[in-house]
């Protein structure tokens, strides 16, 4: 599959459309400001290319932890689990999704429950041939983190940045935006004084100590998975550079897509 020119993935964190303290709980202000911002940054450059995707936030992340799904699944009780995770993450992607198409974006949902199969935790197989021909007619395809079926341990979760890491590895984007509701990885977490501007392979012994994990449930790891998923991505692939930062003030989400430069960025060096 042919890598894409100008194309960048966003990840709208949970923490940031959801109320992470309040089960089943969106932040329909903030959505539908977020797809504004989206529609505006493709109206000023119609050659970028977008996939989105988005956290579980308060849907999934909740029965996620009451049933362990991420650890596997090998019980009725499980697979009742596994089909509850399902239907509240995709009740939220029902909400992101009408957002997106009230603010006039051609989007559509690909959920990784649908096509990817993974073994021992580690994608297996995904037919990537719909997301690529999305891309191909101008369309927005969205993923989102997503329960998938394990040849080994029945099923487990996949976040968003574990979908990014895998489609990135064969769409080869310029850039990965991860929007929380965090200025950037922080020095002090959970005192949020100062952030990281930069970490490499060089700084992250130091930076390590600092990443905490995210407030309210999160089955998936938090900051410091983040982290040190985008880590080894841009060590891999040579030319990517990630940003983590805030998507709750107005405004950054439309000029990180333009080419800004907010939060902290990981780089290979």
């Amino acid at each position: 599959m042919k890598p894409w020119q100008n194309l960048v993935f966003l990840k709208l964190g949970g923490s940031l459309i959801t109320d992470k303290l309040r089960p089943r709980t969106s932040r329909p202000d903030v959505i539908h400001r977020l797809a504004g911002e989206i529609a505006q940054a493709i109206h000023e450059n119609p050659h970028l290319r977008l996939l989105v995707g988005h956290g579980s936030g308060s849907f999934g992340h909740v029965p996620a932890q009451k049933y362990q799904t991420r650890r596997g699944v090998f019980s009725p009780e499980g697979w009742t689990g596994f089909a509850e995770v399902w239907k509240e993450a995709a009740a939220l992607n029902r909400i992101v999704m009408d957002a997106l198409h009230t603010a006039g974006l051609p989007a559509i949902a690909l959920p990784a429950s649908a096509g990817l199969t993974a073994e021992a935790g580690q994608a297996a197989q995904w037919n990537l041939e719909p997301l690529s021909m999305a891309l191909q007619a101008g369309l927005l395809p969205v993923v989102y983190g997503d329960v998938i079926f394990d040849r080994q341990r029945g099923a487990t979760i996949f976040s968003t940045e574990q979908l990014f890491a895998h489609l990135a590895r064969i769409l080869k984007p310029a850039g990965i935006l991860l929007a929380g509701i965090e200025d950037g990885v922080w020095v002090d977490f959970p005192a949020c004084t100062q952030w990281i501007e930069r970490i490499t392979p060089l700084n992250i012994a130091q930076v390590s100590a600092a990443l905490g994990s995210s407030v309210g449930t999160d089955v998936t790891g938090g900051m410091q998975h983040k982290v040190q998923e985008m880590l080894a991505l841009v060590e891999e692939l040579p030319g990517l550079q990630v940003r983590i930062f805030s998507g709750a003030k107005p405004g950054l989400v439309a000029q990180a897509l333009l080419g800004g430069s907010p939060g902290t960025l990981i780089a290979p060096r």
